[in-house]
C-alpha cells in the first residue's frame, strides 16, 4: 500500500508539473488541506522504475530464496581436523616422554596461544592410580606442573592422609593448557586434547582412575551426569585398547576450597579408593 501511494504521488507530481498551471496546483493543495510548504518543488519527480528498484514489491505467493547453510562451519572443520591429527599422532607414540614432546609441539589447539606453559602429567609413570583434573590454573600455567596451587596443596594433604603421595600416583588434566581467565573449556577444546589424555592412560596402564570434578568425569567417561550423581560408587573407563579400569569420581579440590562442607564426602571417596587399592586406611 505504501508503495502504491508513493507511485501515485510521483505520477501525480509529474502530471501536475507538466499539465497544470501554478494557480491550479495551489487550488489543489488548498483543497487537500495543505497549509505548509517544505520545498520549492510541488512534488519530486519519481520515475516508476526508480521506485520499484529502490523498494521492490514483495510477492506474497513467491518464496524468497535463502542461502543454504553449510553443514559445518570453518571452526568445526578445523576442530575435526585437529582431533584427527591428535589421534593419528597418538597412535604412533609408545613412550610417555615422546608423548610429552608431541603435546608440547602440537599446534592444533588455540589455548596454546594464550598459555605460558604446556602442563603435561606429573608423578610416577608406573603408578597404579591416575588422578585426572580439568585444566591447569594460573599457578600451574606459571610453573608448568599440574596441581601446584592452593587446590594442589589440598590434594597433597588428602593423598598424604590416605597413605598416598605424588610418588605413588600420576597426576594430569584433560587439557594441557590453561583456558584464559580459568574459563570453562569448550567442547571443541576438550575434543582436541582428549586423545593425549587417553594415550597417557594407555601408556601408564593404571588399575584405578580418580576423576577430580564433573568436567573431568564427563570428558573421560563421555557422559553429562553431575558430579553429585557420579561420585560415591565405582565407575568404569575403557582404554583405547579395550581394558576396563576402575574409576571413581569425586569433587575437585578447588570446589572443596569454596565449599568446605563437602570435604567429608570427598574424604569418603578417597577412603573408598585406598581400601580397594589395599591400603586399608580407615581414618585421617
Amino acid at each position: 500500500m505504501i508503495l502504491e501511494k508513493l507511485y501515485f504521488c510521483g505520477s501525480l507530481g509529474a502530471m501536475m508539473n507538466s499539465e497544470m498551471s501554478v494557480r491550479e496546483i495551489l487550488e489543489w493543495y488548498d483543497a487537500a488541506g495543505v497549509d505548509v510548504t517544505v520545498g520549492s518543488v510541488p512534488f519530486a519527480l519519481v520515475e516508476k522504475d526508480a521506485v520499484l528498484t529502490k523498494m521492490p514489491l514483495r510477492e506474497s505467493n513467491k518464496e524468497v530464496a535463502k542461502p543454504q547453510r553449510q553443514a559445518t562451519t570453518e571452526l568445526a572443520q578445523a576442530t575435526q581436523e585437529a582431533c584427527k591429527n591428535a589421534k593419528d599422532l597418538c597412535q604412533e607414540i609408545d613412550r610417555l616422554d615422546k608423548l610429552r614432546e608431541a603435546v608440547e609441539n602440537f599446534e592444533g589447539c588455540s589455548l596454546k596461544l594464550t598459555a605460558t606453559h604446556t602442563v603435561f602429567g606429573d608423578g610416577n609413570p608406573q603408578a597404579k592410580i591416575v588422578l585426572v583434573g580439568e585444566a591447569p590454573g594460573a599457578d600451574e600455567d606459571r610453573i608448568g606442573r599440574p596441581f601446584v596451587g592452593r587446590s594442589g596443596q589440598l590434594l597433597d594433604k588428602m593423598l598424604k592422609a590416605a597413605g598416598l603421595g605424588r610418588d605413588s600416583c600420576y597426576i594430569t588434566n584433560v587439557l594441557p593448557w590453561r583456558p584464559p581467565g580459568n574459563r570453562t573449556p569448550t567442547d571443541g577444546e576438550i575434543a582436541v586434547c582428549l586423545p593425549f589424555l587417553k594415550r597417557q592412560i594407555d601408556l601408564i596402564k593404571p588399575d584405578y582412575i580418580l576423576l577430580l570434578g564433573g568436567s573431568a568425569a564427563n570428558a573421560l567417561l563421555e557422559n553429562a551426569e553431575t558430579i553429585s550423581k557420579l561420585r560415591g560408587h565405582w565407575l568404569s573407563y575403557q582404554t583405547t585398547e579395550g581394558k576396563d579400569i576402575k574409576a571413581l569420581a569425586t569433587f575437585h579440590p578447588a570446589y572443596l576450597l569454596r565449599n568446605t562442607g563437602q570435604k567429608a564426602k570427598a574424604w569418603a571417596d578417597m577412603l573408598r579408593l585406598v581400601k580397594d587399592y589395599g591400603l586399608e586406611k580407615t581414618d585421617a
